[in-house]
């Protein structure tokens, strides 16, 4: 009976934190703690404002979660940020009458790692819908860390997602996005310009992904062959959508782990993420199927290193269909010391003229984005 009460009683605060957050008030004390786990805010209406449509999750980083040396998996956060952009996406899509769908992802843009994220501490992850066209729903996801023990908060991340409807009648079939309504007419320019540019940057990359990372026999030290890596997954049903087909935080977990192993063999010190490249994703991968992730250094600085990585599906209780790219991206990670210290990188020694173009493209890269750093850097006029 006492139980029952407590159940009776924890249901009704529920219930009065969702009508206050629905209402636009702030939520405090018990009623707040009792929500934290997930918040979802809507208004009423049919359409949609942008950041009208928000969700939070929290989840407490444990040591499966970390490497050797405390810091969290990059990979571990990106599988956060995906799984919150689905959600928001999928409930989005689904939020008028009609065919039911679930969001698939199509598109990661860059992400920075800002700060690691460490055992013990809380990763917050907020989602929110910033544009939709009429097949694709643009997600902004922001990740904050906090000390639990302190109180203090930072942020670690901030990304871009893309979503397509896909119906869970066809998988094949794309399905309409219910649309938003901007409160000022700049806010849809500025995102259908987005759209359009991370539409085409997606099809050029899907027509470079032709080459293979083949393996080599007693390569040298600091060469593009000692540390390239591979990973074989077997798609299984816990990492799968309804549809069958694999979640894209699932993929984005295995392309990091390879990143960081041909990192950590490169440099042989402790490794964090530090940045990924757009990630795309060119064709969906179904259950049953054998990936295989593999990675391979591009570029190195003084301080960082970039790692291509490339994601292929074998169906192989299909015949009828072949080998295929199903993603692709870069990955920057940087080598610390014990003490948490940037560490130089060792120099890339590219070999052959593919790995002397690749390092020239990666310099390339990183020279725009470090441009692009100090032009924010520079205080305002």
């Amino acid at each position: 009976l006492i139980t029952m009460k407590l159940l009776a009683r924890a249901l009704r605060l529920c219930e009065v934190a969702s009508q206050s957050l629905v209402a636009g008030q702030e939520c405090v004390g018990p009623r707040e703690r009792c929500w934290a786990a997930m918040r979802v805010v809507r208004t009423r209406t049919e359409l949609l404002q942008p950041g009208h449509c928000v969700i939070t999750m929290g989840r407490i980083m444990r040591p499966d979660d970390a490497n050797v040396a405390g810091n969290v998996h990059g990979g571990t956060i990106l599988k956060m940020i995906e799984e919150a952009g689905a959600i928001i996406s999928t409930r989005h899509c689904n939020s008028q009458n009609g065919e039911r769908c679930v969001a698939a992802l199509a598109r990661v843009e860059r992400t920075d790692f800002l700060s690691p994220m460490c055992i013990g501490e809380v990763a917050h992850v907020s989602a929110e819908i910033t544009y939709t066209s009429k097949h694709s729903v643009e997600v902004q996801v922001n990740v904050m860390s906090e000390n639990i023990l302190t109180g203090t908060k930072r942020l670690t991340n901030k990304a871009t997602l893309w979503y397509v409807p896909l119906s869970l009648k066809n998988v094949d079939k794309v399905l309409e996005v219910p649309p938003v309504v901007y409160s000022r007419q700049e806010q849809e320019e500025e995102g259908r310009k987005r759209y359009e540019a991370q539409k085409l940057e997606r099809m050029e990359t899907k027509w470079r992904n032709g080459d293979i990372v083949q393996p080599v026999l007693n390569p040298e030290p600091n060469t593009v062959s000692y540390s390239q890596s591979s990973l074989i997954h077997l798609v299984g049903p816990s990492d799968c959508t309804l549809h069958g087909f694999v979640h894209g935080g699932v993929t984005m977990k295995l392309m990091d782990e390879v990143a960081g192993i041909v990192a950590a063999r490169h440099c042989k010190t402790n490794i964090v993420t530090a940045s990924v490249d757009a990630i795309n994703f060119h064709d969906k991968i179904r259950k049953g199927c054998v990936i295989t992730i593999s990675g391979r250094m591009t570029f190195t600085s003084n301080k960082s290193m970039e790692i291509e990585v490339l994601v292929d599906a074998d169906p192989v209780v299909d015949n009828s269909q072949k080998r295929y790219r199903a993603a692709s991206a870069f990955f920057t990670y940087v080598s610390l010391s014990q003490e948490g210290k940037p560490l130089p990188v060792p120099q890339l020694v590219p070999e052959t003229e593919d790995e002397k173009k690749r390092f020239e493209e990666g310099k390339g890269r990183y020279l725009q984005m470090k441009a692009k750093r100090q032009g924010h850097a520079e205080p305002q006029p």
